[in-house]
């Protein structure tokens, strides 16, 4: 395990860095990944979404770094992180994450994951309370995948088929603009798109693979969610708070109360008329309510 000191000058073509907020860099088997890290307390790791990166938690930080240190990897693939030929799968991810957080050292922690990363997080807290190799102390999912959206369990496997895959490539190479229109369609009011966030979301595309790295993704999505509905049953003992934008086009937001049952001591937020980036589009609001949660 090898860990590189803060770099002064952060990664070339990256957004700036908030204040307080250092880069570092993590050696896995000679692919280098990058993480962000401020504050201090306990520790909290957060786990982005299907092409996202850490850059998706800069309105967050603010707002934890009082009360918790976090840990925002850029994961292997995505980001400004190295981008190998490995195992990407929900499994495979969820134990490097495990490793990420062993390697630094940690034996207790919160774990927050959104999205894709929100089905992650779920898969590594049940590897958790499997192993007993860490103690997770709360879970916060944010609009995470899940068995029960049906929209995500149509989509993502076409665009992982060998067709879905050709289809997907020819129009983003083909028609750039479709990235701008597709990152627009994750908020519920474009009034409240932050002026930075395409910027900041397309900024990784200087380092080729990223799109390629997405569909390796989506092509295990299928036995993702199978492993992943066998898995939900063993959560239920962590305090966890759900949150959710009512207007979520990804993750539907019809799929919370199916997943809370699992969930049966679990916190609900619904964000009325948001959309699937609840952190970007209201963060004041998913602030109070994530900073709340973690203080009881």
């Amino acid at each position: 395990m090898t860990l590189q000191p803060v770099q002064e000058i952060p990664t070339a073509g990256a957004p700036p860095l908030g204040e307080g907020v250092e880069e570092c860099w993590m050696d896995f088997d000679g692919a280098w990944m990058r993480y962000l890290r401020t504050g201090s307390g306990p520790p909290l790791i957060l786990l982005h979404g299907l092409m996202g990166y850490s850059f998706s938690w800069r309105f967050t930080f603010p707002a934890l770094a009082p009360i918790r240190t976090c840990y925002a990897p850029d994961m292997l693939g995505a980001g400004f992180s190295d981008r190998p030929k490995i195992d990407h799968s929900m499994r495979a991810t969820a134990l490097r994450v495990l490793r990420f957080i062993e390697n630094l050292g940690i034996k207790s922690f919160d774990l927050l994951g959104t999205s894709r990363g929100g089905a992650v997080a779920m898969c590594a807290a049940a590897e958790c309370l499997r192993t007993s190799q860490a103690q997770i102390r709360k879970l916060i999912l944010v609009a995470p995948v899940n068995p029960f959206s049906a929209h995500g369990k149509r989509l993502a496997p076409f665009c992982g088929s060998a067709a879905g895959s050709v289809i997907v490539r020819t129009v983003l190479n083909r028609f750039p603009s479709m990235y701008p229109y597709w990152h627009g369609r994750m908020f519920a009011d474009h009034r409240k798109i932050p002026a930075d966030s395409l910027p900041g979301y397309t900024a990784p595309l200087v380092r080729p693979g990223l799109f390629e790295h997405g569909l390796s993704i989506v092509r295990t999505w299928t036995e993702d969610l199978r492993e992943l509905e066998l898995l939900l049953p063993t959560l239920g003992s962590i305090p966890t708070l759900l949150m959710w934008g009512t207007r979520d086009p990804a993750v539907y937001f019809s799929s919370m109360e199916p997943l809370a049952k699992f969930f049966p001591n679990a916190e609900k937020v619904a964000l009325p008329g948001v959309g699937h980036l609840p952190y970007e589009e209201c963060p004041e609001e998913f602030n109070r309510a994530l900073v709340e949660f973690l203080q009881r």
